[in-house]
């Protein structure tokens, strides 16, 4: 299994909307950076990814699971994005916020403090099990 950080506003998409979607989940789309598209394609179905809602917020909120694996971005008029579907699997007890991970020295690398753009974004096993710790779950 491997970890990701998916990117998104509240005013746009929320936590809330996404549990509210339950277990059929959601198609995550409207990614428009080759970078992060390239993360949508290597996800695989099972794999978990942090959910975070950037701008208004900045923190991570909750765990979701990839139920389904990349397939043409129905929104994209020029067939080169992806999405993937996704379904929320549990909150944290205690959202874990961009301060408190850039506070914290072990997270250092991880892309959530150096590539504050990307929005879709891989995380290592260590950032995975710290983050959880640090959210309660």
């Amino acid at each position: 299994m491997a970890y990701w950080l998916v990117k998104s506003e509240p005013s746009v998409w929320s936590w809330d909307q996404q549990v509210a979607k339950g277990a059929k989940g959601e198609a995550w789309t409207g990614v428009r950076n080759f970078t992060a598209r390239q993360n949508l394609v290597n996800m695989k179905k099972g794999d978990k990814a942090f959910f975070y809602h950037s701008n208004e917020g900045k923190e991570i909120v909750g765990i979701a699971e990839i139920i389904k694996e990349a397939y043409p971005d129905p929104t994209d008029k020029t067939g080169k994005f992806v999405c993937v579907d996704i379904k929320a699997d549990k909150p944290l007890q205690t959202p874990v916020t961009m301060a408190a991970v850039k506070a914290e020295k072990k997270l250092a690398d991880m892309a959530l403090v150096k590539y504050s753009r990307l929005s879709v974004q891989p995380v290592t096993s260590e950032e995975w099990k710290l983050v959880c710790k640090m959210g309660g779950v």
